[in-house]
């Protein structure tokens, strides 16, 4: 499972004319599934975003998290971080998870990080979603659950 974590004073998400997600500081998150995750990948990055210490504190050092903070969760699907372009120019979507596969590891996701985050929003498994963002600092961490950088 890949996350896009990025800090933001603003985060929403719309489909068409609706929104269906939006939050003001907190944390937006592009959130993709691999064919072969399974809850605990997203155990494991639930409770790191919510933990990432990428707040400033009253001096103005990184030191705070979500938690910390009470700030709000914004997360979006995004199965296009698991776009292969090592040949060729056009992705291979070939690690990504199939849809039935995917979305219940992301509800799943969604379901846990709620336990741990005052406020979680979210965009639509699936759909044609626009994702407008202010990304505050900016600060922009990747996050792998297979990958422990």
């Amino acid at each position: 499972m890949r996350a896009v974590v990025q800090r933001v004073t603003r985060a929403k998400v719309t489909i068409e004319t609706n929104t269906t997600g939006e939050i003001g500081s907190g944390l937006a998150v592009l959130l993709g599934v691999a064919r072969d995750d399974s809850e605990a990948d997203a155990d494991y990055l639930a409770a790191k975003i919510a933990s990432l210490r990428i707040f400033d504190d009253e001096e103005g050092t990184m030191n705070l998290s979500l938690k910390d903070t009470g700030g709000a969760l914004l997360v979006v699907s995004q199965f296009t971080l698991y776009g292969d372009v090592r040949r060729g120019l056009r992705p291979s979507w070939i690690a990504a998870a199939a849809p039935e596969f995917a979305e219940p590891l992301y509800e799943y996701f969604l379901k846990r990080a709620r336990e741990t985050v005052t406020r979680v929003e979210a965009g639509s498994f699936g759909g044609d979603m626009q994702v407008e963002l202010v990304n505050d600092g900016p600060v922009t961490i990747l996050l792998d659950s297979r990958k422990l950088f």
